[in-house]
């Protein structure tokens, strides 16, 4: 065990390598604020974000800025086979025998996949009620942290990493124009709209990446985890759901096409919403209305959209692109005799209706002009991406 935690903490022996890696500012800087709290962080997100990145960034902040001892700092990766049969108690006890670090002696806890420890939870409360320990903790999937929440009660604070948005595309590919110029931006917009936000796939455009992730987290989380005994149904549900990107849903709709129970269509859904790949967007309404009525789907990831449907309608990419930007808000869709609206944020009190380079219909305009809502936003254009920054979104 010793061999390994060596290798995986490199800066033991003076070495941060973490050479041509690009920041993402925006997560970074709250990740660091976070350090002189005493709750467990947990980075939560779809696979391949860049969470580790990020953990990594944040340990280097802790060398280079902040004085802190390199020996005091621990990362781990728990899908590793040599840490299998140790649990998070073991491996810390090791480390500190290792180094010499008693209890009261505050050191600083990096753990990558969580999730494959047995009670983990557990194991990080007693931690964090027993040692002086600051942790950090990454998961790809979002059930298993469900536990988590109930479990370590106000000790624990999650952030969501999510892909790229436009800018930091921008930053990554080292592009410098500015977002009001719309004739530069048009084309840019709509390679980003193919490409998506995963950071990997931006610098290196490997189109077979984005199809292996989706094998690995449909083979890994949903197949494996839950013992799914025909693999095939679960890959056609997954095409179903990118060709549906966008529309609002109907569950026994795709159980008709595939040929199982509405029940089995509800779990299915629900697993790869667990897995960070789809986002659902409940309708406004009563508590009934949001039960009852269909939720819409959108892709978390518009290159991964793309690599299974291809373009077939950039106003559809568009209007996910735009979803993400406003998930972590109290959001949902309007929709009232027939008439849809596309977003309404009710934390900040905003209806937004999305015309990519097209026009709200007569009836689209009255339930837009009628809905009580203290701001009113159309966006038709990369152009109008600029009046998102005015409101106070949360990401």
């Amino acid at each position: 065990m010793i061999e390994a935690l060596s290798q995986y903490n490199p800066w033991w022996s003076g070495e941060i390598p973490l050479e041509g890696i690009i920041p993402r500012e925006k997560y970074l800087k709250k990740l660091v604020s976070y350090l002189d709290n005493e709750q467990i962080i947990f980075l939560t997100g779809l696979r391949r974000i860049g969470k580790t990145t990020l953990m990594k960034l944040v340990i280097k902040e802790l060398i280079e800025n902040k004085g802190i001892n390199p020996n005091h700092i621990l990362y781990v990766s728990l899908d590793d086979y040599v840490f299998k049969e140790n649990s998070i108690l073991d491996i810390l006890e090791e480390y500190r025998k290792l180094h010499r670090i008693s209890v009261d002696d505050k050191v600083y806890l990096f753990l990558d996949e969580i999730i494959y420890q047995k009670d983990y939870y557990q194991q990080l409360k007693t931690i964090f009620d027993r040692q002086n320990t600051k942790i950090y903790a990454t998961s790809s999937s979002s059930i298993k942290l469900k536990d988590t929440k109930a479990f370590l009660t106000g000790r624990s604070y999650l952030v969501e990493i999510n892909p790229l948005d436009y800018k930091e595309y921008l930053y990554f590919k080292n592009i410098k124009i500015p977002l009001k110029d719309l004739k530069l931006n048009e084309p840019y917009f709509q390679d980003y709209l193919k490409s998506g936000g995963i950071p990997y796939y931006v610098l290196k455009e490997e189109r077979e990446f984005l199809i292996g992730l989706v094998d690995d987290i449909i083979y890994k989380d949903i197949i494996s985890e839950h013992g799914i005994k025909n693999p095939q149904i679960i890959k056609d549900y997954f095409l179903l759901l990118m060709e549906r990107s966008g529309k609002q849903l109907s569950i026994n709709k795709i159980a008709n096409i595939l040929k199982i129970s509405v029940d089995s269509s509800k779990k299915y859904l629900s697993y790869f919403n667990d897995t960070f790949l789809i986002r659902l967007l409940s309708r406004y309404g009563t508590t009934n209305e949001k039960l009852l009525s269909p939720k819409k789907i959108y892709c978390s990831d518009l290159g991964i959209k793309f690599s299974f449907t291809g373009l077939r309608d950039l106003g559809s990419y568009f209007e996910n692109y735009i979803y993400l930007q406003l998930k972590q808000n109290d959001v949902y869709y309007l929709y009232e005799n027939g008439i849809e609206i596309d977003f309404y944020v009710r934390d900040i009190d905003t209806l937004i209706e999305l015309k990519y380079n097209s026009k709200m219909n007569e009836k689209q305009e009255r339930l837009f002009e009628d809905f009580n809502a203290s701001n009113k936003m159309v966006i038709d254009s990369v152009y109008s991406l600029e009046d998102l920054n005015e409101l106070n979104l949360k990401f």
